[in-house]
């Protein structure tokens, strides 16, 4: 089934499918439906009505410039290739972590390990793309990422809080994420220079019920100007400014002061780790996509160093988000994921570190829509290549849809051309889905 990205679907306004795409074939190109909003078209509206209700929600955790396989997800001990650090047992029978993340070790239960995936690019920004989007960029096309998809399938129309927020790093290389096609309604929210939105508190010189009066005199002043011109300019216009006053007022949502002390404390002091907090006070107020970024895993030299310090922040804010969420009840509706551009060698270089790698490294998904306690895949002794259960970046892309009850195969249309939420001939991980 298909969505179009050009307004009503073919059977709400009487036109034919043949007559509805050679329309959006004559008059929409890939540079116009950037500025568009996607919508439900020939999809059934009460399966996407259905889809939203569930409520889940992601978190990912992006490991900003390749973490090692070795020294977090599958580990090599006394391989030649292995590094210093032993494998520790969890507390699923039969896998083992490095003892690198001792406390994600105790809550294997909640979390797959992919130790398969084989994504064969290398390179920091064509990586990032790839992964991130779950094909190889087209130059035609500008496809959106993850979190515009999650947003565009899960977020509500109505909704006051953004659909997207990627929490800014200094070091995270400021990726911003793509809406791509789906156009700027799913574009993240990308906070750069703090971990609260610019511009969205009311300035002390105008109380509240002057706030409140303006907004109510705009209303009534809209409404009655979209009485006589109704169209889609209008209409997003409308919702537009709907979503920031919105905004305005769940700007404490960012605010991790509002949180109790008890519960700062827990999550530590680390700007990982009060991100980590920030993104599952978005998610419990149903915001449908949160990135939160960690960098510097791009460990060319003093790899192993690097890493004890990297990994010790990594598995407390992620111990302790998986457990917050678990104590809320928002872990089932919630998938948390952990994932970066590639890999990390084998071969250790002369600088004691390891290069890019993208031929059998591994990432981690818990919480919603996922079967704990799995470790797919395989490497060989060495982690050289993929053994058992290789996995594409699109086959990923696919399993993080399904896990959170997404049609992978239903096509967006651009003009009319189909393109498929996940790419063409990717298949979803059945074995990591609960």
């Amino acid at each position: 089934m298909a969505s179009n990205i050009s307004g009503l679907g073919p059977q709400e306004n009487g036109l034919s499918r043949r007559r509805f795409l050679s329309a959006a074939a004559a008059g929409v190109t890939a540079g116009s439906v950037a500025d568009m909003t996607a919508i439900h078209g020939l999809r059934s509206e009460a399966m996407a009505s259905e889809l939203k209700k569930q409520n889940k929600r992601v978190i990912l955790l992006w490991l900003a410039g390749g973490a090692s396989q070795f020294e977090t997800w599958d580990p090599k001990p006394g391989a030649k290739t292995g590094g210093p650090f032993r494998a520790i047992p969890t507390n699923v029978t039969g896998i083992h972590i490095s003892e690198l993340l001792p406390e994600l070790a105790q809550r294997m239960q909640h979390t797959a390990i992919i130790r398969s995936l084989n994504t064969k690019i290398a390179d920091h920004g064509t990586g990032a793309d790839l992964m991130e989007c779950g094909r190889v960029p087209d130059p035609g096309v500008k496809y959106p990422d993850i979190g515009a998809v999650v947003a565009r399938e899960l977020g509500r129309l109505e909704s006051k809080v953004p659909d997207y927020v990627s929490l800014y790093t200094s070091t995270e290389g400021r990726r911003k994420g793509t809406s791509g096609f789906l156009g700027a309604r799913y574009s993240p929210m990308f906070l750069s220079e703090s971990m609260t939105p610019p511009n969205v508190v009311r300035p002390d010189i105008i109380s509240e019920i002057d706030h409140h009066d303006r907004a109510a005199l705009r209303d009534v002043l809209a409404k009655r100007f979209t009485t006589a011109r109704r169209n889609q300019a209008v209409n997003s216009h409308m919702s537009a400014y709907q979503r920031v006053h919105g905004l305005m007022a769940s700007a404490d949502l960012f605010d991790i002061e509002r949180e109790p002390e008890s519960v700062r404390n827990r999550y530590g002091s680390s700007q990982f780790a009060q991100q980590c907090l920030i993104a599952r006070r978005l998610v419990e107020a149903d915001v449908p996509f949160v990135k939160v970024a960690r960098a510097w895993w791009d460990s060319h030299g003093q790899n192993f160093e690097t890493h004890q310090e990297l990994c010790a922040d990594l598995d407390h804010s992620m111990s302790v988000l998986l457990d917050d969420l678990a104590e809320r009840g928002l872990l089932e509706h919630t998938l948390v994921i952990t994932l970066g551009e590639f890999g990390r060698t084998p071969n250790i270089n002369a600088s004691l570190g390891r290069d890019h790698f993208a031929s059998a490294w591994s990432c981690s998904l818990s919480g919603a829509g996922i079967r704990g306690g799995v470790a797919y895949g395989k490497t060989d002794d060495e982690g050289h290549r993929v053994v058992e259960g290789e996995a594409s970046a699109g086959d990923l892309f696919a399993t993080i849809l399904a896990a959170l009850g997404i049609d992978h195969q239903h096509e967006y249309m651009l003009g009319s051309r189909p393109i498929p939420l996940a790419d063409f001939g990717t298949n979803p991980i059945r074995e990591v889905l609960a």
